[in-house]
């Protein structure tokens, strides 16, 4: 046991990304009068719900499902290139259930300044696994604590539950993250993509409760759900490899589920107030239709007064930091990132 959080892989009760009770997901009741009609649709197709038959082959095919591939044509795992940083999980305690969560642990003796990581996945599909050559690289090369946390997918657990699941990571590593051996006085908050929004909203989201974040690192993070109003989204987006406007389209409908909150400040963190933001690194490519998103959102915190750097890679696509070995500028924006650890903890 490591204070509240267990380090063994718990069987029951299910981790939160694994509940499927959520409030998103599509029932009907023998008492609705169209009961009949959904009764013989269910017998027509399956699933009944139309955003259940788009969900199941994103999820599938993002697990590589039915694929072969050489691993010869693989690059090397994040275990094989960082084997002196140590992976546990934790299980976390949180009004919805445990969270899991990965510990990347650089070695050596604590305390040690941590960082939340949340992956991405367009709130949908995703898992810490995806993104352990990331997390890998970043308590390696920066001597921190790395906890990725496993939050739950839309569209059956919509906005703002996967927030709260790194919410609740980060107040535990506030109160109990000595116990992993890290510093509670030294967090800092990452994530890529969709897990860049929800990075991107955890200062905002905890500002009340007086919680410090020294720095936020965000990969290719969406910071404004309306994106349709950036040029690079409407340019790239119809035809994108990564992601592209469809899928968009889709995440915002599942994760949202309401226009109205797509001016939340907890969903598109841009159009709050930044003022008491702290430091944050962008790291984007002009291939991305998400760049000009990224741009804004540094233009506004700069016109916030908030020390901001934005890494832009030349003609990379959305989340080119992904993979080791495949390009020269993931070792520059890596770098990018140690300068900004390095001076937030100096801070």
């Amino acid at each position: 046991m490591m204070g509240d959080a267990d380090t063994r892989v718990a069987t029951s009760p299910l981790f939160v990304d694994e509940r499927t009770d959520g409030p998103g997901v599509v029932r009907f009741s023998e008492s609705d009068p169209a009961a009949p009609f959904y009764r013989l649709l269910s017998k027509l197709r399956s699933p009944l719900a139309m955003r259940d038959m788009m969900i199941a082959p994103v999820r599938a095919c993002y697990r590589g499902e039915g694929v072969t591939i050489d691993p010869a044509e693989l690059p090397p795992s994040a275990a094989a290139l960082y084997p002196q940083v140590s992976v546990s999980t934790l299980a976390i305690p949180s009004d919805a259930g445990q969270i899991r969560c990965e510990c990347f642990a650089p070695p050596g003796k604590g305390p040690k300044p941590m960082m939340l990581y949340a992956h991405g996945g367009g709130f949908v599909v995703g898992r810490s696994e995806d993104t352990a050559y990331v997390t890998s690289r970043i308590a390696a090369e920066n001597d921190v604590i790395v906890v990725s946390v496993n939050y739950r997918w839309a569209p059956e657990w919509p906005f703002p539950a996967g927030l709260d699941d790194c919410v609740a990571a980060l107040r535990w590593m506030r109160e109990a993250g000595g116990d992993i051996g890290g510093d509670a006085s030294r967090i800092m908050v990452s994530g890529d993509s969709a897990g860049g929004n929800l990075a991107a909203a955890l200062p905002l989201r905890v500002h009340q409760e007086r919680i410090s974040i020294l720095a936020a690192v965000l990969f290719c993070p969406l910071t404004d759900f309306h994106f349709e109003k950036f040029q690079s989204f409407e340019r790239l987006a119809p035809t994108g490899v990564v992601i592209d406007a469809a899928f968009m389209g889709f995440l915002r409908g599942a994760y949202l589920a309401k226009s109205e909150n797509w001016r939340h400040p907890w969903a598109s963190p841009a159009l709050s107030d930044l003022s008491e933001y702290p430091q944050t690194l962008l790291i984007s490519g002009t291939a991305d239709p998400l760049v000009d998103d990224n741009r804004a959102f540094a233009e506004k915190l700069t016109a916030a007064g908030v020390e901001v750097a934005h890494f832009i890679g030349e003609a990379m696509p959305h989340g080119f930091c992904f993979f080791p070995g495949v390009f020269s500028e993931t070792d520059a924006a890596f770098a990018a990132v140690a300068g900004v650890v390095a001076k937030a903890l100096q801070s």
